[in-house]
């Protein structure tokens, strides 16, 4: 297939990256359309991530009212940001129509460098975030000082093949590695599906294990606002925030997707369906995980899964819990994987043209790429603060940031008052909020260290 056509005089300047265009003009995938159900799975998959295991210690910090009603108030910006990254698309006649060719009409060549970097950032930090919780979820892991047993230890005892390396190593190149070597986006929608619906089943179980809990009188009475009592300072709450925020930014995988759809109404449909779906599995996720384990919860919720939660199956629940998640991630990756690959291409070969041929850059880039999450997947096995870290920082230029600047600059002049309200809005809470985050995650970090 042919990722992007050639630019007008032969020039194109996109390798690798998706064209905003009909499919039925491009070469080599038999002209098929993407269908809005397709989009739609691979939307809530790119949202639906790692989001999950944290939402419940969010709840936790904040409180069960304001949690929910943060991540309501994410879903309205994610749909906005989301609402003007299409508008705004190709709005001066360039292509291709992109998320950075939108940032490059803009702000120059500057601005698209920019959200390259974030993009970079932001999806080769959460993808090593997913084989972290990969490894912890197989081979064990150490959490706020209490160790957790993987579930291949647990059945099978310690052995050479279940060690935390070489079971992330069989995980990427087994299951990882074909997917993620698929071109198109498309392609994905059938494991997109299995992938949603795993992470249902999760919200199932752990739903149905809360319920079973309370009714057995075995929960804690939830905290509905924050206990200021217990906190150093009132800034420790807006560590909970930049996690929400992570759990929403798909904004990446827009245009890419967009790109195989015939109509952008189509994609606006497709997108907030998939906000609705997954604002809805947040909310029972980060309630009913925090309500089955109290102010027991962990940074990750899925270490809690190696306790006796009241269950008459609880073994088998905590199990069939952890393998489902770990199998819902290796289905996200690959969606992530695609617009970092694109970012990474188009940093270190900005001018190269495109050749629908060119199979060996495209797997060179793939291999080295996902050798390289790997590795620090090894090295850094701090979910916790790499959420925190990204969600402060790239993330929130990607989700938020980014889109508020480019109606604010409109360098078309097509923003109308409320556009322009609503970015203000937009930019003000996520500096105001990412500042604050970072500094608190900063001073914490530095208390931790002179413990």
């Amino acid at each position: 297939m042919k990722l992007s056509s050639p630019a007008k005089g032969g020039d194109a300047v996109a390798p690798l990256l998706p064209e905003f265009r009909p499919i039925a003009a491009s070469n080599g995938d038999g002209g098929r359309e993407a269908s809005v159900p397709g989009a739609v799975f691979n939307l809530a998959t790119t949202i639906i991530g790692a989001g999950i295991m944290s939402l419940p210690a969010a709840v936790r910090v904040l409180g069960v009212v304001p949690a929910l009603f943060l991540v309501v108030a994410a879903a309205f910006l994610a749909d906005a940001s989301a609402v003007f990254l299409l508008r705004y698309a190709g709005s001066g006649g360039a292509a291709p129509f992109s998320y950075a060719a939108t940032m490059g009409e803009a702000f120059g060549r500057v601005g698209s460098l920019a959200l390259h970097v974030c993009v970079g950032l932001t999806t080769a930090g959460t993808l090593t975030v997913y084989l972290v919780i990969i490894g912890d979820v197989l081979s064990g892991s150490q959490s706020e000082g209490v160790g957790h047993i993987g579930v291949l230890q647990e059945w099978f005892g310690e052995r050479w093949w279940n060690a935390r390396a070489v079971a992330l190593l069989f995980t990427a190149v087994f299951i990882m590695l074909p997917l993620v070597l698929l071109r198109r986006v498309d392609s994905l929608r059938f494991t997109s599906a299995i992938s949603v619906l795993l992470a249902v089943v999760f919200m199932c179980i752990s739903t149905g294990m809360a319920l079973y809990a309370l009714f057995h009188g075995a929960t804690e009475t939830p905290r509905l606002l924050p206990d200021f009592g217990h906190m150093s300072s009132i800034f420790e709450l807006f560590t909970a925030v930049p996690i929400i925020v992570v759990a929403f930014t798909f904004h990446f995988n827009v245009h890419p997707i967009r790109a195989e759809l015939s109509k952008t109404s189509d994609m606006m449909v497709a997108v907030r369906i998939s906000i609705l779906l997954c604002s809805v599995i947040y909310a029972a996720i980060g309630f009913f995980g925090y309500l089955l384990f109290g102010e027991s919860t962990m940074a990750d919720v899925l270490s809690n899964f190696d306790r006796d939660t009241g269950s008459p199956i609880g073994s088998l629940l905590n199990d069939a819990v952890r393998l489902s998640y770990v199998l819902h991630l290796a289905l996200v990756f690959p969606l992530l994987f695609f617009s970092l690959r694109i970012s990474i291409d188009e940093l270190l070969l900005p001018r190269a043209s495109h050749h629908a041929s060119d199979t060996c850059r495209f797997v060179l880039l793939t291999v080295l790429l996902l050798g390289f999450i790997y590795t620090a997947s090894i090295l850094f096995p701090s979910i916790w603060t790499l959420f925190q870290f990204f969600g402060s920082t790239t993330a929130v230029c990607v989700s938020l940031i980014f889109p508020a600047a480019i109606v604010l600059r409109d360098v078309e002049g097509i923003s109308k008052t409320r556009d322009k309200v609503v970015a203000s809005a937009m930019l003000a809470l996520a500096v105001v909020t990412s500042s604050i985050a970072i500094g608190s995650n900063i001073v914490s970090h530095l208390g931790g260290n002179r413990e």
